[in-house]
């Protein structure tokens, strides 16, 4: 249980650290703005760098299995379903 969890939060790390380096080397183009829309630029470039690099790894992680490595680990977490008594409470 634990290992699984430890798995999906590499798995989710990763492609955010992954998106904010990307995010911080696009930020060095030289392009100068004032310091508001340089804060909404970066936080939106690292939103859309992150879920872009996050769904190209699953799609060829798909294909490729050992291409999991993107994301972290190439385990994925495997979740138990609970089953809850419906009529309690």
């Amino acid at each position: 249980m634990f290992n699984d969890f430890l798995i999906s939060v590499i798995r989710t790390a990763v492609p955010v650290a992954v998106g904010a380096v990307l995010a911080w080397l696009a930020s060095k183009t030289g392009i100068i703005l004032d310091a508001e829309s340089s804060a909404a630029l970066t936080a939106s470039t690292v939103a859309v760098v992150v879920a872009v690099y996050y769904a190209l790894a699953r799609a060829l992680e798909t294909r490729w299995p050992w291409l999991g490595l993107l994301l972290g680990r190439r385990a994925k977490p495997v979740y138990e379903v609970s089953r809850t008594n419906k009529g309690e409470g």
